[in-house]
């Protein structure tokens, strides 16, 4: 009886190991490698001992929809967007932020991913750093221990194979529309084409250590966040605002960003050999919300306010005192500048396996992995 027993248990054992490894080789790609901003951060800013609180989100309310409710520093209610592309991936969520990882443990996650993203941080090493955050993990810092952990473990052919999702772009149009607010001499056409510049340097830096596939996600109407709107529909000191009600100056600059990246990445395209990208339309995605398309297993009803925060539009912030919105399923918006788990959801699935071309371009994010 007992050896019956213990036949049922090797089996039963085997049985488990086999399904875990297939869970392993089913996902989509061998690895998800995460850079950018707030959008996709997941914790990097917690281990930076001189940013800000207020580029941090490791305090309630932050998580209260995430597992166990707990606050891990992503800026969202529960899921961002990295989370939720990494799942449609195969992945349980997104990989570990890198400030988080021992050096002995960085080999180990360089075969299957590292989120370098930090909240505050933009395409220019200005931004975040001093003006409003104290310090962030730069695009530059990002980038540079990305190749240095390439080319110090020789893993170009897993990285070729594996995801680069970036996200980036927005605070640098915060930045600068404030600064411009008191600059006459502004020029949006430099300011932009020095996005794209930095951007360029990027993607090529990246592909040399070795990765060939790309998503990237533009910035979106950021002026349709509660605290551009907060600043545009001000008593005291009103500002233009466009067809959605939003903040029109920095909605403007997002608008001609994009087709400048557009360009770059076709550009890079046919500039390096076997490079392959998905390019988000942000806007389109949040202007398919706002045309009250329907949205599968959605209904987004509260487009303007926080979930999170008080005082006109809830940008007065979020915090643990701050009031919270019951339905998180139906506010665009989580807090002042980011969106809900709901809507990066929405959001996610449309990257993924968009057919229409109006949000993905030149290929959804499904088409890409399976090159």
């Amino acid at each position: 009886m007992a050896s019956h027993s213990g036949a049922f248990s090797l089996v039963a054992l085997c049985l488990l190991l086999e399904v875990v490894l297939r869970g392993t080789a089913e996902t989509l790609v061998p690895a998800v490698f995460v850079f950018g901003d707030s959008t996709v951060d997941i914790g990097n800013n917690n281990f930076i001992e001189k940013c800000d609180i207020g580029c941090k989100a490791n305090y309630p309310h932050f998580g209260v929809d995430y597992l166990n409710h707990t606050p891990t520093g992503r800026f969202s209610n529960g899921y961002n967007l990295a989370d939720q592309l990494a799942q449609l991936l195969h992945f349980d969520e997104s990989p570990p932020p890198f400030l988080s990882l021992s050096n002995a443990s960085l080999k180990t996650r360089m075969s299957t991913g590292i989120s370098f993203a930090s909240g505050g941080s933009g395409l220019l090493d200005a931004t975040g750093n001093g003006r409003v955050c104290t310090q962030v993990f730069s695009m530059t810092e990002q980038v540079r221990n990305f190749t240095k952990l390439a080319r110090k473990w020789g893993r170009a052919d897993l990285i070729s194979k594996s995801l680069i999702f970036i996200s980036t772009g927005s605070n640098d149009l915060f930045e600068y529309t404030d600064f411009s607010d008191h600059n006459s001499n502004r020029n949006d056409t430099v300011f932009l084409e020095s996005l794209v510049a930095s951007y360029t340097s990027f993607l090529k830096e990246l592909y040399g250590a070795g990765a060939k596939k790309f998503t990237v996600a533009s910035p979106s109407l950021v002026g349709c966040c509660p605290s551009q709107r907060a600043i545009a529909h001000d008593p005291k000191n009103p500002r233009d605002i466009d067809e959605y009600g939003c903040f029109a100056a920095p909605n403007n600059l997002s608008r001609q960003l994009y087709p400048m990246i557009a360009t770059m990445l076709h550009d890079l395209s046919l500039e390096l050999p076997g490079m392959n990208y998905t390019l988000v339309d942000s806007i389109k995605i949040l202007e398919w919300v706002f045309y009250n398309t329907v949205i599968p297993s959605s209904n987004f009803t509260v487009l303007d306010t926080a979930c999170c925060g008080g005082g006109p539009f809830g940008a007065d912030g979020c915090n643990s005192s701050a009031p919270l919105c019951q339905d998180r399923s139906n506010h665009l918006f989580w807090d002042e500048y980011h969106p809900t788990a709901a809507a990066t959801g929405a959001a996610a699935k449309l990257i993924f396996d968009d057919t229409t071309g109006l949000f993905t371009h030149p290929i959804n994010l499904q088409q890409l992995v399976e090159l």
